[in-house]
């Protein structure tokens, strides 16, 4: 069965100034570059796939791949974001941190569950850094919480999305 997560894998525009931000920053450290040079079918390449460290034994990781064009695309936080676990306490030291290297900052957002601050990292991904509250453990309990029932509902309410809106 499955045991974890080992990691995330992302595109990056330029491996250091990736690792600026992921180790420099936020502290993961950088604990593994893979240099990528042919593919398992013989096709010549040149990649870059670099790992960061979270300290549940996970990682984020990028790959650098400058031969290989990728179209780069602003995300909206309902699009795409990495969410992190910290202590409440890094919320306010991690958000003077951001606005003191002038970093694109937002929070502290409060969700119930979660309190969160955001960043923008060089690649345009947006990170966030989250603290669980008290109120955590129920409002993730499927037991408690009417996931189920919820998603059910959303289900049977949407509006179908058109043909020509998509």
């Amino acid at each position: 069965m499955i045991k974890g997560l080992h990691h995330n894998a992302y595109r990056c525009r330029d491996s250091e100034q990736t690792r600026n931000f992921y180790e420099g920053f936020l502290g993961l450290p950088l604990s593994g570059s893979l240099e990528i040079r042919e593919t398992k079918t013989g096709r010549t390449t040149s990649v870059l796939h670099t790992f960061y460290r979270l300290d549940d034994g996970s990682y984020l990781a990028f790959f650098e791949a400058p031969n290989m064009p990728f179209e780069w695309k602003a995300q909206h936080d309902y699009d795409l974001h990495i969410a992190l676990e910290v202590e409440p306490p890094v919320l306010a030291e991690m958000l003077a941190k951001g606005n003191a290297r002038g970093i694109e900052t937002r929070g502290i957002s409060e969700h119930g569950f979660v309190r969160s601050i955001y960043f923008r990292d060089p690649n345009g991904y947006v990170i966030e850094l989250t603290a669980k509250t008290p109120e955590h453990a129920h409002m993730m309990n499927p037991a408690t919480n009417d996931a189920r029932a919820i998603l059910d509902r959303w289900q049977a309410e949407k509006s179908p999305v058109s043909e020509s809106a998509g």
